[in-house]
C-alpha cells in the first residue's frame, strides 16, 4: 500500500506541473489538448512495439476503453479552459471538489457502501472552493468550467478502477487516449467554429513544452496513476489528487507570481483542502495496518 501511495503522488505532482505548462503552451485548450493526446499516443504505441508490449484485447473491452479516453479528453479541455478562464491556480483548486463527488458517485456506480467519514472530508474540501466561489468573482467561470472538468475526472476514475485489474497500465493508456483522440479529432472543426483561433500550429518553444507534457506528465504520470489504482480505491486517489493543487500552486507562484493576484479567501479554502487531505491520508495508513 505505500508503495502504490508514493507511485501516487509522484504522478499527482507531475499532473500538478500541467497547468504550468498549460499557461506557457500559446494554444486555445481545443488544440492544446489534441497536440498534447497526439504526441502520447503515438509516442506510446512506437514504445509499445519496440518492447513488443502490445497486447489485443476483446472489441467489447476496447471500445469500454475508448468511451472512457474520450472522458479524459473532455476533462483536460475543460482543465485548460478553466486555466484560460481564471488561472492555474484556479483550476487545480477545482479538484477539492473530487473528494466528495466520488464519495457521491462511487456507491451509485459500483455498488459500495456509501462512508459517512469519506463524505463528511469531500464536504470539507468543497467547503474551501465554495469560499473563493462566493467571495472573489472574477474567477466564477474559470471555477464553474474547472468543476466540471473535476466531474470528469472523478468518472474517469471510477470507470478506471474496473479495467485496470484484466488489462495492463500501458494498453489501458494507449487505447484509452486513442479514443481521446479520435473522438476530439471528429469534434475539432465544430470546437474551432464555436472557438476560434488565430493559432493552429505550436511554435518551437510550444513543442518544447508539448513534448515534456506528453512524454513526462501524461506517460509517466498515468502509468504511475494505473499502478496505484491496483491497490488503492478510487476516493482514496480522487481525494489525493487534491494535493495536485497544492504542487501546481505552489508552482504556479513561483513561475507566473499568482499569489499576487489572489485574495485571503483563497487562503483559506486552501487550507481546508489540504487539511482534508492529510486526514484521509492518515486515515488510509491506519486502517491499512490492521
Amino acid at each position: 500500500m505505500k508503495a502504490a501511495l508514493i507511485k501516487l503522488h509522484i504522478a499527482i505532482f507531475l499532473w500538478g506541473f500541467t497547468g504550468v505548462l498549460g499557461r506557457a503552451i500559446q494554444l486555445n485548450e481545443g488544440l492544446l489538448v489534441w497536440y498534447r493526446i497526439l504526441i502520447t499516443v503515438v509516442s506510446l504505441f512506437v514504445l509499445m512495439k519496440w518492447q513488443n508490449e502490445l497486447e489485443k484485447i476483446p472489441f467489447k473491452t476496447m471500445l469500454q476503453l475508448f468511451g472512457i479516453g474520450a472522458i479524459v479528453a473532455l476533462h483536460w479541455v475543460c482543465f485548460y479552459g478553466s486555466i484560460k478562464y481564471a488561472n492555474v491556480s484556479i483550476a487545480l483548486i477545482c479538484f477539492s471538489s473530487s473528494g466528495v463527488l466520488t464519495a457521491l458517485l462511487e456507491p451509485l456506480m459500483t455498488k459500495k457502501k456509501m462512508v459517512l467519514i469519506e463524505l463528511l472530508l469531500g464536504l470539507i474540501g468543497i467547503a474551501g472552493i465554495y469560499l473563493i466561489f462566493h467571495f472573489d468573482t472574477r474567477y466564477r467561470t474559470g471555477i464553474i468550467v474547472g468543476f466540471i472538468s473535476t466531474v470528469l475526472s472523478v468518472l474517469f476514475s471510477i470507470l478506471n478502477k474496473r479495467t485496470v485489474a484484466s488489462v495492463s497500465p500501458k494498453t489501458i493508456m494507449l487505447y484509452e487516449l486513442t479514443g481521446g483522440l479520435l473522438m476530439l479529432s471528429f469534434l475539432m472543426p465544430a470546437y474551432l467554429h464555436y472557438f476560434p483561433t488565430t493559432k493552429y500550429v505550436p511554435s518551437s518553444f510550444d513543442w518544447g513544452w508539448l513534448l515534456l507534457l506528453s512524454w513526462v506528465c501524461t506517460v509517466y504520470a498515468m502509468d504511475l496513476s494505473l499502478q496505484a489504482l491496483q491497490k488503492v480505491s478510487a476516493f482514496t486517489q480522487n481525494l489525493t489528487l487534491n494535493l495536485e493543487p497544492v504542487y501546481g500552486i505552489i508552482l504556479a507562484f513561483l513561475v507566473y507570481h499568482e499569489n499576487k493576484e489572489l485574495s485571503e479567501y483563497f487562503y483559506i479554502g486552501f487550507v481546508l483542502i489540504l487539511a482534508a487531505v492529510s486526514l484521509q491520508m492518515f486515515r488510509v495508513l491506519k486502517l491499512n495496518k490492521h
